[in-house]
């Protein structure tokens, strides 16, 4: 089947990110992309992110300065990266003819809270972007950022602020900027050409979605695929923004790409879509845990205290009666969610704390996985087959989830893609 067609387009969001401004001649390719949808017609607003490799200069000057850094002064210079580009980008795009003005996160503005270095947008004023639009001008708006009013944050200079949005935030910029301009369209160029039904660089035969919903990107974002950022897609999904995923070093016609849409519009639903990995989260088992209400309460209260996101999570009742818990955190909150645990020990009255890093969690994601059975039995018995233990499992309406030891990755994901049909590049469906 080829793929449906979208519907007329009149105004796009274009967000490039940092191997696509890695220097001043991809920059010049990203203005000649951008002035010719410019020159179709379109209204386009243009989000960056830093040339590659910027960002991290720039983290790494903040720690030599200070081991315990203020993440005010933090947003501050890590956010000058996507600035630089924005200015650059308006520069090539003037160079050749094209009206162009660059915008940094203040301006817009967007509003954020005091998370600094993981602030939540809060609101939006497409107003001035909108204005800048029907004049015909690009506006061409730094990725990333956004600025925490004084109110938010009170202090005694009463200022605002810069703040960012963690790693990835560009895209959750683009796709807010895309929800405040009404635009019909927000388009992601990356170094990938879509999104694929698992990593190519594991699976040769690894197929490239035309399509994909809005809940199978989200579940796939947020259990490992890196294409797009999971509060990026959350948000297009509460906000209905259609998104398309392309490369910007392909030359291709409109038709390219894969686009995040509603479940509506993807007519034929594959009984499994992708198998996503991730090798950044830790396990923590606390062990000799008494066996009475308000254990696990208290275990995931002071985590959340500590702001460590918790993702899979198992219980067990030991041969004495106790009760072990056995979760997962990202391996950047390892040390601060151990740290927090001992210092409540006596509260929560557990015996030892255990942890590991070797372990990878693998995920198969589907839509067609709510009306059909046998899709865990097939997960597990592929596995077993290959003699891979389970140590954690976690499902939801569409995703199976299982941790194991990060030695097996590659062979269980291959293993799953074969066995979940997605080899089969006729469609890779799968009987129910």
């Amino acid at each position: 089947m080829a793929p449906q067609k979208d519907h007329e387009v009149n105004r796009i969001v274009m967000k490039f990110g940092g191997t696509s401004v890695a220097d001043i001649e991809r920059i010049r390719a990203v203005a000649a992309r951008v002035k010719a949808e410019w020159e179709s017609g379109k209204q386009v607003v243009v989000v960056v992110s830093a040339m590659a490799g910027v960002t991290n200069q720039m983290v790494s000057y903040c720690h030599a300065l200070s081991p315990n850094v203020d993440m005010r002064e933090y947003d501050a210079v890590v956010a000058a990266g996507e600035q630089v580009t924005s200015g650059l980008t308006a520069l090539a795009l003037q160079a050749i003819g094209v009206p162009a003005q660059s915008w940094l996160g203040w301006q817009i503005p967007i509003i954020t809270d005091d998370a600094h270095g993981k602030a939540n947008i809060l609101g939006i004023d497409g107003a001035r972007l909108i204005r800048c639009l029907e004049a015909g001008i690009v506006p061409v708006v730094a990725g990333f950022q956004g600025v925490c009013p004084a109110d938010e944050a009170p202090s005694a200079t009463q200022v605002d602020s810069i703040a960012t949005l963690g790693r990835g935030g560009s895209d959750t910029s683009a796709v807010a900027i895309a929800a405040s301009v009404k635009a019909d369209r927000c388009d992601i160029y990356t170094d990938v050409d879509g999104i694929y039904t698992t990593d190519p660089r594991i699976v040769s035969a690894a197929r490239k979605l035309d399509r994909i919903t809005f809940e199978e990107m989200l579940e796939l974002a947020s259990v490992g695929a890196k294409v797009l950022q999971t509060r990026s897609v959350a948000l297009a999904m509460r906000e209905r923004v259609r998104v398309r995923v392309l490369s910007s070093f392909d030359e291709s016609t409109d038709d390219s790409g894969s686009s995040v849409v509603d479940e509506e519009e993807v007519m034929e639903k594959d009984l499994v879509t992708g198998i996503a990995y991730a090798l950044d989260e830790a396990k923590i088992t606390v062990s000799h845990l008494p066996d009475r209400p308000g254990i696990a309460a208290a275990i995931f209260s002071t985590l959340a205290a500590a702001r460590v996101n918790v993702d899979m999570i198992v219980q067990s009742v030991g041969s004495d009666g106790s009760t072990n818990m056995t979760f997962t955190v990202p391996k950047t909150d390892q040390a601060a969610a151990i740290s927090a645990l001992e210092a409540a020990k006596g509260d929560i009255q557990f015996g030892a704390i255990q942890s590991a890093q070797d372990v990878a969690k693998i995920s198969v994601v589907g839509v067609g996985m709510r009306s059909h059975s046998g899709m865990a039995s097939t997960m597990f018995t592929t596995l077993a087959e290959r003699g891979i233990n389970v140590q954690v499992i976690s499902t939801s309406e569409i995703k199976i989830s299982v941790l194991i030891k990060a030695e097996y990755l590659e062979l269980a994901v291959r293993a799953l893609h074969t066995a979940y049909g997605l080899d089969d590049q006729d469609g890779g469906r799968q009987n129910g």
